[in-house]
């Protein structure tokens, strides 16, 4: 009884959460009067948007390329730092750990514009690559902590068979350290993934050129039609572009999150 509980609570969660997924699926592909398919099934909305603005591939080729690069930093600036603070001693550790963490407690939309002004300064504005550092900074604090103790579970013992047979602190952290925080790394890469990908204050605030937005933002000007009209389908196929991968990088990095989360992710 218990069981056939559990699983029943689970079965009405799981429905409770994919009802939007699908009621957007089916609405995309479903005809509605005004859309790019206005009756029948099929993938008219699908084809609208391939052409809106400045056309569909833009707006992917711009989402890919933020998240490929916050993705790339924030997996290389937290693996090196984790590595650093999980295993070695150093003036000011744990301030600079702890001043790190206070990122979080800023809040996200209070200094968007003082990165506007910032960015400004050093030429990186209505730039991916200034979307990208701003993304990256903001997934450091929980990057570094994950990767901090993902270095922490693994034991200091493969530091020093390194070391005896003749490695480096570079190459023991390359050739044994990295694989062995696999989980921890896919963990991070994944969330980072998922924020640059689906944030849309930062590239509304910090991008003024369509040729630059994001998937995102793209979506959300459909919304802004002439005199309120909204193409539903449109929109509702702008909305599955955008999960689509998500979900599928999700399915298929699944395993590691979970072994990332529970080898040493939430040792304190």
């Amino acid at each position: 009884m218990r069981r056939t509980a559990s699983y029943s609570g689970m079965s009405a969660l799981a429905v409770l959460f994919l009802f939007p997924l699908v009621w957007s699926g089916w609405s995309s592909l479903k005809g509605q009067a005004g859309s790019g398919q206005a009756t029948g099934f099929g993938f008219g909305n699908y084809t609208r948007m391939a052409g809106f603005g400045e056309g569909l591939a833009t707006y992917l080729t711009n989402s890919l390329l933020v998240s490929v690069m916050t993705v790339t930093g924030t997996l290389v600036v937290s693996a090196l730092g984790g590595y650093a603070f999980a295993r070695f001693s150093f003036p000011g550790k744990n301030l600079l750990f702890l001043a790190t963490l206070a990122i979080l407690m800023v809040p996200y939309a209070t200094i968007l514009i003082p990165l506007y002004v910032l960015l400004a300064q050093i030429g990186l504005q209505n730039s991916l690559v200034g979307l990208s550092l701003v993304f990256i900074m903001f997934q450091l604090p929980f990057a570094l902590y994950m990767m901090r103790n993902s270095f922490e579970a693994v034991p200091r013992e493969l530091d020093e068979s390194a070391m005896v047979d003749g490695c480096n602190t570079f190459r023991a952290f390359i050739s044994i350290l990295l694989p062995a925080v696999r989980p921890g790394l896919v963990t991070v890469g994944l969330f980072a993934f998922l924020a640059s990908w689906n944030d849309f204050l930062a590239p509304l605030i910090l991008l003024n050129d369509g040729a630059s937005f994001p998937l995102p933002v793209a979506v959300w000007s459909m919304t802004q039609r002439t005199f309120g009209a909204i193409d539903y389908g449109m929109l509702e196929a702008g909305v599955m572009v955008m999960a689509i991968p998500c979900l599928l990088l999700f399915t298929v990095l699944q395993r590691y999150y979970v072994r990332g989360f529970m080898s040493g992710a939430l040792r304190g």
